[in-house]
Parts: C-alpha cells; structure tokens; sequence
C-alpha cells in the first residue's frame, strides 16, 4: 500500500467519522449498543464515530511511518515491520473501544488480564535474562565493543559492532570463507543466551591499545637431507621481520619445534601474533618462507609419497654443493659478465630469454659457481646463461657457491 493510499484512507474514514458524529448530535443514534443509565447510554453511531477514528489514526501512523523511513533512506523491509506492529495495535484499539461501547471491557479486561499476566510472565523471562546480560557485561566488560570473541557452542566467531539492551551484534569471523578475515556478515546473539554459553575473548584489554597477542603457528615439511641450522634461520627471520612490533609489545621471540613424519621433518615456527590480523601474518611468513627456501638449496621442501621435488628432475638440472663449497646471495653487479641485451647472435639471446621463462616459472634450482677475485667481485665460472636469464629477470642477488680461484678454471 502506497503513501498516497494511506492518505485516501485517512481521510475516507474521517469523512465518516464526521458523519456519524453529525447524526448522533442530531439525535439520530442508529440504535443503541449498550445503555447503563439514561445519561450513560452507547449508540450506534457513537461506536462507529470511534471505529472511524481509531482507523484514522493508524491510516495516519503508517503514512507517518513510510515518510520517516523514505526521508532516512530505508529499506521497504523496515516499513513492512513497521506497519505490523502498527497494525497490531489498531486491532487492539478496535477491540478496547467495541468493549467500551458494549459496557463490557471491565468484564473481559479482568479476564484478560489474568490470562495475560500469566502469559506476560512467561514470555518476559527471556528479555528480562537479556537485559540482565547487558547490564553484567556493561558493568563486568568480559568484552567491548572492537573485541573479538568465539561463541564454541554455537561455532561463531566474529568481532562486537554493538552490545545493546537486548542483542550483541558481531561481525562475523570466517563462516562463508573459513579463514579469520571478518566477512561483513552480521550476526545477532540474544543477550539472554550469554548466561549460558561459554564465551573466548581473544582481545583482553593490554595496554593502552587494548591489542590482542596469543601464540600461533607456521608449520612447514622439510626433507631429511635439509640443511636444519639453515631452515631453522630462515623461519625465524620471517617471523621477526613480520612480527617486529609484536615482539616489540610482549618481548616474545619466535621459536622452533619440530618432530619427525614419515616423509621428513616437521619445522613448526611458534610466534606470537594479533587476533585481528592473524590471516595477513601468517600468509607474510609463508610467503617469505616460501621465496628463501626456493632460492636456497641447502633446504627443500618434502612432498609425501615424493621423497624430493629437486631429487625427481633429471641429473643435469641439480647437482648438490660439494665439501668445503659455500653458497651465498651475492649482488648482480659484483660479477663480471660483459653481456648487456641485444650483443650476442639472435639465437643465443633467444635461448636466454627462453632460460629466464623457466627460471621465473621454477625458480633458480641450481646455483651460480663464481670464483672470488682479488678485488672483492666474482668471475663466473660456471652458469653464464643463468646469471644473464636472471639479469633479464631483474633479479639483483642471485645464489652462487663461491671458490677460490684455481689456475687453469675455464668458464662455461
């Protein structure tokens, strides 16, 4: 029903409300309903003048209604709920005065009222729980509004937009991605529920900034021939250079466990991380976990029923450092190598540019073998192509195991 509806229907009925008013001052009463005395008596018309009224008002109350939500930008959903709620007290209304023009309201209110208080009583137990709640967690504060809590019970896990008298809105936490980034989903919990449901807060008020830090994990598969100083380094590094400020705050170092599995070993980097940004740290680490270990072949990743991705390629793609060799990252720059794009014949540039695909597809699975020289920069010994795929890459370190030069090392 449309804005300009209810206006007709307003003044429809206020038309007949005048009417009836006008016969029953003319002494026309359309019979009488109900008479307890010559000066109290209830006509016809005076009923019906009433009804008209009554409907008048709610006409008036649900165009009220409409124009308010319209000026607010609301949804039509707020005016369907509305105008049910403003419907059922016109009921009401009609009720009480068809009662009161029949003389007859004392007599059903008092049995209404009996039925009604029993029914009030019990239906009130919940909201009266609610605002219970409310006022507990406004005065104790097991959390605030900003915090993020889990429900286990329920399986929810979100972040309090807003504790009110009778709900606790969240912002739901995974659900429809399974991870912990909020979803904009948002969620109402009864407070009356809270009595009775164990609730994890993982953002106790510390300091100023009342951040949450908890202990969380990286696990990553190593195999059996790994380099475990190396791979314990490179984890620890990733976690102090993503979590500085949380180290900072609780003066917790990141640490190692690890356990053997069929397959390898398991490295499991323990560090501390914040609640609401749990998702974007772990995925820091990983992603710089991940980028060393591609670029370090002291350490490789264990694949199950695979014992090595580098031990199934074939042999003269890998080959492993030999005693007393060292690998090390060293800058582009500091080795010799004339070439620059474009000087050599089409088909050995081609065959570079063709390297640099498979190098930033794969990674650089073995590395440069360069000689020290006197001046502090290196002379290649061995991996010319593969130092100039990488220049062509943009690379500015690449790994190189690193000798002492030897009379008579050609170059290749």
């Amino acid at each position: 029903m449309s804005a300009k509806r209810n206006a007709i229907y307003a003044l429809v009925f206020g038309l007949l409300a005048v009417v009836f008013r006008e016969l029953a001052s003319h002494g026309v009463s359309l019979g009488v309903v109900a008479q307890r005395s010559a000066q109290h008596r209830h006509t016809v018309a005076d009923m019906l003048t009433a009804v008209c009224i009554t409907l008048v008002a709610y006409q008036l109350l649900v165009l009220g209604i409409r124009v308010r939500v319209s000026l607010r930008r609301g949804v039509s959903g707020e005016v369907q709920m509305l105008t049910g709620l403003a419907r059922a007290l016109a009921a009401v209304a009609l009720i009480v005065v068809v009662l009161i023009s029949l003389g007859r309201l004392t007599a059903v209110g008092a049995v209404v009222a009996g039925f009604a208080g029993l029914l009030l009583g019990w239906s009130l137990q919940a909201p009266v729980s609610g605002i219970a709640a409310w006022a507990m967690i406004t005065m104790k504060r097991p959390f605030r509004v900003g915090d993020r809590i889990l429900l286990p019970s329920l399986g929810l896990n979100g972040d309090v937009i807003d504790v009110g008298l009778m709900y606790t809105s969240l912002n739901q936490v995974g659900g429809s991605i399974g991870s912990e980034d909020a979803i904009g989903r948002y969620i109402l919990i009864p407070n009356a529920m809270l009595f009775t449901q164990v609730v994890v807060n993982y953002t106790p008020e510390m300091g100023a900034e009342h951040s949450a830090y908890f202990l969380d994990e990286v696990v990553v598969r190593i195999t059996f021939d790994s380099d475990w100083d190396e791979a314990e380094r490179v984890l620890l590094d990733a976690a102090r250079e993503v979590t500085g400020p949380v180290i900072a705050a609780t003066g917790k170092e990141p640490y190692i466990r690890s356990d053997f599995y069929d397959y390898g070993v398991y490295m499991r980097l323990r560090y501390m991380t914040m609640a609401t940004d749990r998702p974007r740290i772990t995925h820091e680490i990983t992603r710089r976990v991940f980028r060393a270990f591609q670029r370090d072949l002291r350490v490789d990743l264990a694949i199950p029923y695979v014992y090595s991705y580098r031990h199934m390629l074939p042999p003269q793609r890998f080959r492993y450092p030999s005693e007393g060799e060292v690998i090390e990252e060293i800058n582009v720059d500091d080795i010799d190598d004339p070439w620059r794009p474009g000087s050599l014949a089409e088909a050995e540039e081609e065959a570079i540019k063709e390297l640099a695909r498979h190098i930033d597809d794969l990674g650089l699975l073995q590395p440069l073998v360069v000689e020290r020289r006197e001046d502090g920069g290196y002379h290649v010994v061995a991996g010319t192509n593969r130092l100039r795929a990488c220049r062509l890459l943009g690379w500015t370190r690449v790994p190189a195991t690193i000798q002492e030069a030897k009379p008579g090392r050609n170059e290749s």
